[in-house]
């Protein structure tokens, strides 16, 4: 019997628009370029696109995370500056980390209905976040201003696990956190192969949220022998609810 219910993040909860991408990146590159005293913005530009070319390589491709922090000392080894000191580094950290907080992502349709919802029925519920330039803590904040941290149990971010979905390992840190088993959890993601492979192969029950945004996906294969099946597919976060009543259901029966 289902008892939590979890979520990814981006793309299944809260999404940017294109123009809110724009924006952010425009914050983040004048803030940073302001505290470093740097007349040039494409010097900035520049070690902007290095920093993320060098996480992509060093943490990201081997489903590894990074902290903000060190995100910064490789902006600022791409600038060829060396590390400023302690205050210094914390007002670059934060004019880096919370550009989304200022400017904050849009709810994915559904989202604000469902989660209340899923509370009021009795659901613990979990969510686990890949998180990139926006780290947990500037994660919560948001999630505290659209309104829907308070209905969370338990949220994990990547950034301070250590690892990324889909590895085993910040699964079971949301399951310990909620206190259940994993055939007792159900997982609500975008992505394929980091949400509902990454949780298929916990032992967890598995739907796959297809973005209004996106149109039809196409499962990818794992290898040769295994492709991802989902145990259910929506286009509305808000029809998850009927598929969590047929399992009721289905449940009593048997």
């Amino acid at each position: 019997m289902i008892k939590a219910i979890a979520f990814d993040l981006w793309e299944t909860l809260i999404t940017n628009t294109p123009e809110i991408s724009v924006a952010h990146r425009r914050l983040r590159l004048e803030r940073m370029q302001a505290l470093l005293h740097i007349s040039t913005a494409d010097r900035i530009e520049h070690a902007y696109r290095a920093s993320w070319d060098r996480c992509q390589e060093l943490y990201w491709s081997r489903d590894k995370d990074v902290p903000c922090r060190m995100q910064v000392h490789h902006f600022l080894e791409a600038l060829g500056s060396e590390p400023f000191d302690e205050p210094a580094m914390h007002a670059l950290e934060h004019a880096y980390a919370t550009v989304a907080v200022d400017i904050l992502p849009e709810i994915i349709p559904g989202a604000a209905e469902l989660i209340p919802d899923l509370k009021r029925r009795g659901y613990l519920l979990g969510l686990i976040s890949n998180t990139g330039r926006t780290p947990g803590y500037a994660l919560r904040m948001i999630l505290e201003r659209l309104g829907l941290l308070q209905f969370f149990d338990a949220t994990v971010f990547s950034n301070e696990h250590g690892e990324c979905k889909p590895q085993p390992s910040i699964f079971n840190a949301l399951r310990q956190s909620l206190g259940v088993e994993f055939d007792e959890m159900l997982f609500v993601g975008d992505n394929l192969y980091a949400d509902v492979y990454g949780a298929q192969r916990c032992g967890m029950t598995a739907v796959h949220f297809v973005p209004p945004q996106r149109g039809t996906a196409v499962a990818p294969p794992v290898d040769h022998d295994h492709v991802i099946e989902p145990a259910g597919t929506i286009h509305d976060l808000r029809d998850l609810v009927p598929l969590l009543e047929c399992e009721i259901a289905e449940t009593r029966r048997s």
